[in-house]
């Protein structure tokens, strides 16, 4: 028998070492270092679907890809995969418990009724499964369940049945016999991992692979497993919205800054053709602090709702909050209206929300956050047909965003009336293909002249 071997993994980014050290030489995590009984036994005998032979081909023989995709149910999601899965690649799933990732994997394997697919399920049993998929009312015979934890078994049944896609649920509970770790560690997600990753390529076919997440939001495992993988797809939302948010963390084969945005209902989830009509609130009347920005997630453009409210501090010491953007970046915008503007904000409290739970990274929202910041502080109602488009520099300038024909676009199909871009954006732009009126602004002060005058 042969001897068992221990060995100690980092548990933040799979970092391995003979012995136990209190610091990680790879993250510099403190007491991340976790011990793991390893024995691996090499595979001998029998036949196994991984055994192929390799060999070098010059560039122009290889076969292009680019058509061979195949196709999802879901719209949204072949426009985060950059047009659908591709053949022999790892698409990572993760998200928070119960955000819907199960639901999304089920649904989209029982609606692919032309492709013959194996739904591998490690946490639920078969009678669970079936429960969720006469909720989701798709009937598919083409769609396969197996619930089994072994890789060595589901390899097997992997080579029997010869699926188009396979859909893991999930990676952490794997195991394969070749260690004597438990199932959800280090190691065995990392040879769990490559196993399937070793199908995949040889074989062609398509793996999604569901994970769980840490509670400081990132993929549990070790971090190895990102890279292992050809897309990580964060599953994001809050249970207290009924929005879901599908966004791209890598993609080797497409973009990797699309989004893709569903709404959980009883029978599953919707796709939302145009989410900007769900991130613009409808309302009545006017009201101060609020300001329509026209935005960018990937190629995709989104018209959300910024919205501020100012109010002087209660206790002497102004409170800076932002849900949904970047707080040093509200500060950053806040000290610039106080320095090249005079608004005295110093002694103020701002808060900023960005409507439908949905965080945004584009820096060309910036307009329309000052914009809001200053309708709250003056309390007066910016019009509800006019929105924001440009980046604000530290000096008060007003920067051009990228993609503006785009952002027009949207803002002119959407009915809005007017929209402040930059006037660096002017430069090669033909404003009289659109119906909306384009009023460019060059410093920060202008927005305040043109807004409140």
């Amino acid at each position: 028998m042969a001897k068992a071997k221990t060995m100690f993994f980092c548990r933040e980014c799979g970092a391995q070492s003979v012995k136990w050290l209190g610091r990680c030489p790879e993250c510099g995590g403190w007491n991340t270092f976790e011990e793991e009984v390893v024995r691996k036994e090499p595979l001998t005998g029998g036949k196994n679907v991984l055994q192929t032979h390799s060999r070098p081909l010059p560039v122009g023989e290889i076969r292009q890809m680019a058509d061979l995709r195949i196709p999802t149910s879901s719209p949204e999601l072949n426009r985060v995969l950059g047009g659908g899965l591709v053949p022999g690649s790892i698409v990572l799933i993760g998200g928070e418990p119960g955000v819907g990732k199960s639901t999304l994997a089920l649904q989209v394997a029982l609606a692919m009724k032309k492709t013959l697919v194996l739904y591998i399920s490690g946490e639920e049993s078969t009678e669970q499964i079936r429960m969720r998929a006469d909720r989701i009312g798709i009937r598919n015979d083409q769609c396969y369940i197996l619930t089994e934890t072994l890789t060595q078994e589901i390899l097997r049944h992997l080579e029997s049945i010869q699926p188009a896609v396979v859909i893991v649920d999930s990676i952490q509970t794997l195991q394969t016999d070749t260690l004597d770790a438990p199932p959800g560690s280090i190691s065995q997600i990392r040879e769990c991992a490559s196993e399937l990753q070793r199908y995949a390529r040889q074989t062609g076919t398509p793996v999604i692979l569901i994970g769980h997440i840490t509670k400081d939001g990132m993929l549990a495992g070790p971090k190895l497993l990102e890279h292992m993988v050809d897309a990580v797809l964060q599953f994001e939302g809050d249970r207290n919205y009924g929005y879901r948010i599908v966004r791209v963390v890598k993609n080797r084969y497409g973009p990797a800054s699309e989004l893709g945005i569903y709404e959980m209902q009883q029978n599953g989830l919707r796709e939302v053709d145009n989410p900007s009509e769900i991130l613009v609130t409808q309302r009545s009347e006017n009201l101060s602090g609020i300001a329509i920005a026209s935005m960018m997630e990937g190629l995709r453009p989104l018209m959300i709702e910024t919205q501020s409210l100012v109010s002087t501090a209660a206790y002497g010491t102004p409170q800076r909050s932002a849900t949904g953007f970047d707080a040093r970046r509200l500060n950053m915008l806040l000290a610039v209206l106080e320095k090249r503007c005079g608004f005295r904000l110093g002694s103020k409290d701002v808060f900023l929300n960005i409507a439908g739970g949905i965080r945004v990274d584009d820096p060309a929202i910036d307009l329309a956050v000052v914009a809001a910041v200053l309708s709250s502080g003056e309390d007066i109602p910016i019009n509800q047909k006019d929105c924001f488009s440009a980046e604000i520099g530290l000096s008060g300038e007003v920067r051009q965003a990228g993609r503006i024909d785009q952002r027009i676009s949207e803002a002119d199909k959407l009915g809005f009336d007017r929209i402040f871009i930059s006037k660096y954006n002017l430069k090669g732009l033909d404003r009289t293909k659109y119906k909306i009126q384009i009023v460019p602004v060059s410093r920060v002060d202008e927005i305040f002249q043109l807004l409140f005058r």
